[in-house]
């Protein structure tokens, strides 16, 4: 293998960092800084020295892990199958119990789990975790400088196969911590294992965690999830609609929700019924809120383990057990108002609550902490806390300590008072953490004088002057000596005390977690009180009544028009239709926001809902230029429908807005088509949202696609009323785009040439269209699949008696009545097929023939599709409810 550079790092010494696998650093060329030569070179790994097995046959799967820094972890892997040459990357959203990370390095197994020495020296809260619940797995600990983001998308471009790039490349997109993982792993591979892969030799996946919904980076965007598209520091988002959390950890639960929901169903199913125990019963709602109200954020630092330890550090462990000690303190109000609750999940965490489980912590507290010390925010109150956090008598030298403290501060304060007696003003003494002690006066006490010189550090803050003495910053030198000697005095009491805590500490991450659930369903149920919402149910249909956006029905000042919408597998794919500004995108919006906030266990605005469980949600939606990946609006669309089509299966749902725009229109319908095509066949649940009113002509007969629009009221001359109402049926006004223009007053010359250009164009295209024979095949088989469904529907409802002979007799009769229409429409067909054979004339069909599946069939580009009745079951949603609700619910994961 020819010899090239290597992904830019910088390192000096690669034996220091693996002491049990001797690397010869001078074999290989200096890392080349560059990243210009990322598409001309590769990275390059040692050969290996042994066997590619080195573990007796069993797979070899190596594993780099990081954590984002702060209270809510995201964690990044990376899993390398060297037996197989597989990489597996996968970001996680944990929280500080680490479950789902532990359950990811339970399913995948690796042999060898690679950590940052910073994490190792000393143990990290994760490091911990890992060693504890998975004792077989080995630990290396490895230098923090090959965790480079760089170099892993280095890797990345130069080793994953080619036809997964550029999905990859988008899966990943914001997946920092994942990406410096591959990084570490492959490094750690090339230096110590010495194995080498060849160029695009590598098959690298990215994962979402299990038991979510997988949501990229640009549906996250689209879908205003976390954050407003006009305005970031915007709360109109669904993370700041959902937000009225009262804690900082429910904030991070219920945004780690919003990024990753569930897909158990039994789960979602105790966030409903807990939920709606908390919305019927204003006892229990108020009682958690106001429970809430003195939680303070728990971070159980107090697990960690300081490289070396200070004053400063000192100061923390002690704000850590008195924050501590208020958590614990503020449990039992939470306990107290789940005592009645009926629904699983509250009874759950009313038992996690229960003091049994923190009882030992509670006594280790009480003998170690004095009795009053409650957590403080002033500095001056923070500081005196501190001070007084130990109980006396523990220590005689500690007492002691503490006496010299008090008699210094109160010497500070009789100072300042007699300053204040001697020059007649009135003098007010203040405390901030940089200046200690400082003296404040009002200026009004020194306009007709001058401020005395005994007085320095003068600055003037408003109508206040501010300022010290010599003589009162030698006393806040000795108050400070005092109390760093308090500190260390009282810092052996309280590293005793947080060692005996650790192994105690176990319950209270558990109860940590519990109120963070609590806090985010009554946020929900917050919400849902004030708003109408309806409790979803979870089914194999998707079925929507007077369904409403979150989000902009918030914000809009004018009252929101609701819709319907209904979607099985025989009307999986939604063609929506319709005028610039009428509705499309907000009404597709609505469906995917509703169904992420079925899937965090939320109520929904709609008036009915049910939704089956989606496991991937992807939205195709902007048409903005990526100017950080050098793309056009049309490369960036392709790129993002690139990674839909590799990743969509039976469970997802899709939202697509104006496919293929950025390109010719030519271009952009045969691309659209294709995609289109490509869904269809996926089996998701798609609504595709387009000007191209061809596509919806084309794609008409497919079975599991349907048709709507966005009605538009263009009744009066020159006006068009947008309704915001689906109706039925592909948009039947063709030039609604002339329409428009004249609406917002294009000049009458350019006016009139556009009709005359559309007329003639109209004229010609319907020239070349003809009936194709096969529709009516096409149309039947169709119409027989949708009854076949209706009829499974039924029979798993629970309709009996006269209403269900009611209902089949009305089934019966749009059928015979639908299935004559088609037969007229073929003899209408084959005449007008006859006339054109006479005629000798040939014109080039627009239809293509599918010979595939029970559901695939042939589909025409012309042609005239008789309408449909109004009261049709199979295109409009609102007939659908009559049966839906009378349907038993399905629980449970869609196989």
């Amino acid at each position: 293998m020819a010899a090239s550079s290597r992904p830019s790092t910088s390192y000096t010494s690669a034996t220091t960092s693996y002491p049990s696998r001797p690397y010869d650093e001078s074999t290989t060329p200096r890392p080349s800084t560059s990243m210009s030569r990322a598409t001309t070179s590769r990275p390059r790994t040692g050969r290996p020295r042994t066997a590619a097995s080195t573990i007796g046959g069993d797979q070899q799967i190596i594993c780099a892990i990081s954590e984002s820094r702060g209270l809510s972890p995201i964690v990044g892997l990376a899993f390398v199958n060297i037996s197989t040459t597989e990489a597996v990357l996968c970001q996680i959203s944990d929280n500080q119990t680490y479950v789902k990370t532990i359950h990811k390095l339970a399913c995948l197994e690796p042999t060898e789990v690679l950590v940052m020495i910073t994490a190792a020296q000393p143990k990290s809260k994760l490091y911990s975790v890992i060693e504890g619940d998975l004792p077989h797995i080995r630990i290396s600990p490895i230098d923090r400088k090959y965790w480079a983001e760089t170099t892993g998308m280095e890797y990345i471009q130069q080793l994953a196969m080619k036809q997964d790039l550029e999905a990859l490349k988008v899966a990943i997109e914001g997946n920092y911590y994942a990406i410096c993982c591959i990084a570490a792993v492959l490094k750690y591979i090339e230096l110590s294992l010495l194995y080498s892969f060849p160029f695009h030799s590598l098959r690298i996946t990215y994962q979402p965690a299990d038991g979510a919904m997988m949501t990229d980076l640009s549906t996250i965007h689209a879908l205003e999830l976390i954050q407003n598209l006009q305005n970031a520091r915007s709360k109109d988002c669904l993370f700041g609609l959902l937000n009225q959390t009262q804690t900082a950890m429910g904030a991070r639960v219920l945004k780690s929700s919003v990024l990753q929901p569930s897909t158990s169903a039994a789960y979602l199913t105790k966030r409903y019924d807990a939920l709606e125990e908390l919305t019927t019963r204003e006892d229990v709602f108020f009682a958690v809120r106001q429970g809430m109200t003195i939680i303070l954020d728990s971070t159980l630092t107090i697990t960690l383990i300081p490289t070396k330890p200070s004053i400063q550090h000192s100061e923390q462990s002690i704000n850590n057990v008195i924050s501590l000690k208020q958590y614990v303190k503020s449990i039992p109000p939470i306990y107290e108002a789940l005592e009645t609750t009926r629904s699983e999940l509250l009874v759950g965490i009313y038992e996690l609550c229960s003091p049994a489980n923190y009882t030992d912590v509670q006594a280790m507290i009480d003998d170690t902490i004095n009795e009053d010390i409650t957590y403080q925010v002033q500095p001056l109150d923070l500081r005196n806390q501190r001070t007084y956090a130990v109980k006396s008598g523990v220590n005689g030298l500690l007492d002691v300590a503490r006496q010299t403290y008090k008699e210094a501060n109160a010497d500070a304060y009789q100072l300042v008072t007699g300053l204040g007696e001697t020059h007649e003003i009135a003098l007010e003494m203040k405390y901030d953490t940089a200046r200690q002690y400082y003296i404040r006066i009002a200026a009004s006490e020194i306009e007709d004088r001058n401020l005395p010189d005994v007085f320095i550090n003068v600055f003037k803050k408003r109508n206040m002057i501010e300022c010290q003495t010599l003589d009162l910053l030698k006393w806040n030198q000795k108050i400070m000596d005092s109390h760093h000697e308090v500190l260390q005095l009282s810092d052996r009491s309280i590293q005793e005390f947080i060692q005996n805590l650790r192994a105690e500490i176990a319950p209270l991450f558990k109860i940590s977690d519990a109120i963070a659930l609590l806090d985010v369903t009554a946020s929900f149920a917050q919400l849902v009180t004030t708003q109408d919402y309806c409790r979803p149910e979870l089914t194999r249909t998707l079925a929507i009544k007077s369904g409403r956006h979150p989000i902009r029905e918030k914000i809009h000042k004018e009252k929101y028009v609701p819709n319907d919408a209904y979607a099985t597998r025989q009307s999986r794919f939604q063609i929506i239709t319709g005028c610039n500004m009428s509705g499309k995108s907000t009404y597709i919006r609505s469906i995917a926001l509703m169904a992420v906030m079925t899937q965090i266990g939320c109520f929904v605005p709609a008036s009915y809902a049910s939704f089956p469980i989606f496991h991937q949600l992807f939205a195709r939606i902007s048409m903005d230029d990526s100017i950080e990946a050098n793309v056009s609006t049309f490369a960036a669309e392709m790129r993002e429908t690139a990674f839909i089509l590799r990743n969509i299966d039976a469970r997802s749902m899709v939202i697509v807005d104006e496919l293929g725009r950025g390109t010719s229109t030519r271009d952009g319908l045969s691309i659209a088509i294709a995609v289109a095509e490509a869904l269809v066949e996926s089996g998701a649940f798609v609504w595709f949202a387009t000007h191209f009113r061809d596509l919806a002509k084309i794609l008409a007969e497919r079975s599991g696609v349907v048709n709507f629009h966005l009605s538009v009221d263009m009744s009066e001359a020159d006006q068009m009323k947008m309704l915001y109402k689906v109706a039925s049926g592909a948009v039947q006004e063709e030039h609604y785009g002339l329409a428009l223009a004249k609406v917002v007053d294009l000049p009458p010359d350019v006016l009139r040439v556009a009709e005359q250009v559309s007329k003639k164009l109209t004229s010609n295209m319907e020239k070349r269209k003809k009936n194709s024979k096969t529709l009516a095949l096409v149309r039947r088989r169709k119409l027989i699949l949708s009854l076949r469904e209706q009829l499974i529907q039924a029979h798993e409802g629970n309709m009996n008696g006269k209403v269900l002979a009611t209902w089949m007799q009305k089934l019966q009769d749009e059928f015979v009545n639908r299935m004559a229409a088609i037969d007229a429409d073929a003899a209408s067909a084959a005449d007008e097929s006859e006339e054109e054979s006479d005629t000798g004339t040939e014109v080039e069909a627009e239809a293509r023939t599918e010979s595939e599946a029970e559901d695939r069939s042939v589909s025409h580009g012309g042609g005239t599709r008789p309408e449909e009745p109004a009261e049709s079951m199979e295109w409009s949603p609102e007939p659908r409810f009559e049966m839906t609700g009378a349907l038993q619910s399905e629980t449970g994961d869609e196989s």
